[in-house]
């Protein structure tokens, strides 16, 4: 049952996809630029990932000082 609900709903689901990109209607507000979509994704991706890589290394860093003076004693 799980897999017929499964099909259906992304054949349901392609069927705009499919009739958006009909070449002779470029003014619906439904076409899209793939190209374009992709370009922008895939900088927003990578911004992203940059960002992360840059979190994670400087919280390594922190965490890397602040355990070498975890031995001393507390006033």
């Amino acid at each position: 049952m799980q897999k017929v609900t499964l099909g259906l709903l992304v054949f349901l689901a392609g069927l705009p996809v499919l009739d958006a990109n009909d070449p002779e209607d470029k003014n619906s507000p439904f076409y899209y630029d793939w190209h374009s979509l992709q370009v922008g994704g895939l900088i927003c991706a990578g911004v992203l990932c940059a960002m992360g890589i840059i979190i994670v290394m400087s919280e390594w860093r922190s965490w890397g000082s602040r355990r070498a003076g975890a031995g001393a004693p507390l006033p």
